[in-house]
């Protein structure tokens, strides 16, 4: 008997591999590029306007007297945008995790859903011991 081999794809043989570093954290870094991009115009433009501010009063631009307000700004934008941003994402998770109203409405239905497979399979939902 003669068995043929059928070519297997580079895939085939690790069917879990790795993604490249770019493709498995490409939101990442076009987020990151985003955030690098708008703070580097926030950068320029707040600091255009604090020469032309600083040009009124006839004084000379000191970065001195610049990067403290440039940081206060940066950090109020990142206080009012970012921080009311990374509490709705933590919240949410925390909340879920505790298994808040919200949460728990979810889980009945993934419950109904896994309920309805196993009927599609020819398995009753109630045989299954419930740990």
């Amino acid at each position: 008997m003669s068995q043929s081999t059928v070519p297997s794809s580079p895939r085939a043989d690790k069917p879990f591999t790795k993604p490249r570093f770019t493709k498995a954290y490409s939101f990442a870094l076009v987020t990151g590029a985003f955030f690098l991009f708008s703070w580097l115009g926030q950068f320029i433009f707040q600091m255009i306007s604090f020469r032309n501010e600083q040009s009124e009063h006839g004084q000379e631009f000191a970065w001195v007297e610049y990067l403290p307000q440039f940081l206060a700004s940066t950090l109020e934008n990142w206080q009012s945008e970012f921080l009311q941003l990374i509490w709705q994402a933590a919240g949410l998770a925390a909340l879920y995790y505790w298994g808040s109203s919200q949460s728990k409405e979810s889980d009945e239905r993934m419950e109904a859903k896994l309920d309805a497979l196993l009927k599609d399979r020819g398995i009753d939902p109630g045989d299954l011991s419930h740990d």
